[in-house]
């Protein structure tokens, strides 16, 4: 079960001064010797800002990959396209274990939408950082949905107005995913920015959205939005109220993760060297740390190659065929 503690995320400040710390250290004595030793150095695609989650949550990854794996680690920003920069230059490297490409539900978007060079099939995914569930959220004040019969009950009327960041973005996505199981009609608005989409669902220009509990956390807490349902198999901890869609008899999972991969046709001896020192330096406490003051489970977030390829996959598929579904994708 997750464990919700949002005092946790004050600790980021001090994580932060971790990761920066991380970018001016260069040497490591290596506690094991690993097939990518010879890597100078190893670099860690990202598609975001630097200073943004992914950026940190792959510093905070290097800190004890490096040491692993015997190999400095350099992140290395190729920004456009939703990923697409990210992918195209992926692909030009060689099938060695010294490129890893950082992931998240973006770049799943962008591959099944053909708007980059490559294919999921191009990709072996080593290990998961993390993974973050979803919440329905509504309007705080809008009694005629305070709960997940309500809401379900007032959209045979007509479509929920869900505010989302973007076409074909993930809570579009996970909104129809949901819409489709629990047969709940819905409208999506796209307002460009997750920031947008929070401040027309605080003022009731729109009437759901999907959100995570550290992005939901603070406007609970200030009474501007309500979770009445949590896309996911199992309960939040802090949240015993707030039902899950599967006790609804409706089995759908939407969750945030971030990863890594590497090209296909790398070695599995590689894959397997970099998924053990990934995960091993995942569990260790500096990055255990720093999934706690970012509400999550250090215990069940990391996972491993064979674990996370087969999400990653699985995750592809069901983006696929939301795409389709919206009309976004023939």
């Amino acid at each position: 079960m997750f464990k919700l503690n949002y005092k946790r995320l004050l600790s980021f400040l001090s994580v932060s001064a971790l990761a920066f710390a991380s970018m001016m250290s260069t040497s490591f004595a290596a506690e094991d010797t690993y097939a990518t030793k010879g890597c100078d150095p190893v670099q860690v695609v990202i598609h975001a800002s630097y200073g943004g989650g992914t950026d940190t949550t792959a510093r905070m990854m290097t800190i004890r990959t490096r040491r692993y794996l015997n190999s400095d680690m350099q992140i290395v920003g190729k920004r456009g396209g939703s990923g697409a920069k990210a992918q195209n230059y992926t692909l030009t490297r060689p099938k060695d274990g010294c490129t890893i490409m950082a992931l998240t539900e973006s770049h799943l978007y962008t591959l099944a939408r053909g708007k980059s060079n490559m294919k999921i099939g191009d990709l072996v995914g080593v290990a998961r950082a993390m993974e973050e569930p979803t919440f329905i959220v509504v309007n705080a004040s809008n009694k005629e949905l305070d709960t997940i019969e309500k809401f379900i009950k007032r959209s045979k009327k007509s479509p929920i107005l869900t505010a989302i960041a973007s076409i074909g973005g993930t809570e579009h996505i996970g909104m129809y995913t949901y819409s489709k199981a629990a047969g709940v009609p819905f409208k999506a608005v796209s307002f460009g920015s997750g920031a947008q989409s929070l401040q027309a669902l605080a003022s009731g220009k729109v009437e759901a959205s999907l959100l995570n509990p550290s992005e939901a956390a603070a406007l609970m807490d200030a009474n501007k939005v309500k979770a009445i349902l949590l896309l996911h198999d199992q309960k939040l901890a802090d949240y015993p109220g707030v039902p899950t869609s599967y006790s609804m008899g409706h089995e759908v999972k939407v969750v945030t993760t971030r990863g890594y991969a590497v090209l296909k046709g790398t070695s599995q001896e590689i894959i397997d060297a970099i998924s053990k020192a990934m995960v091993k330096a995942m569990k260790h406490k500096t990055f255990a740390n720093y999934l706690k003051g970012a509400s999550l489970d250090p215990a069940t977030s990391p996972a491993g190659t064979k674990v996370w390829d087969k999400q990653l996959k699985e995750n592809y598929a069901k983006a696929e065929a939301a795409l389709k579904g919206l009309g976004l994708i023939e």
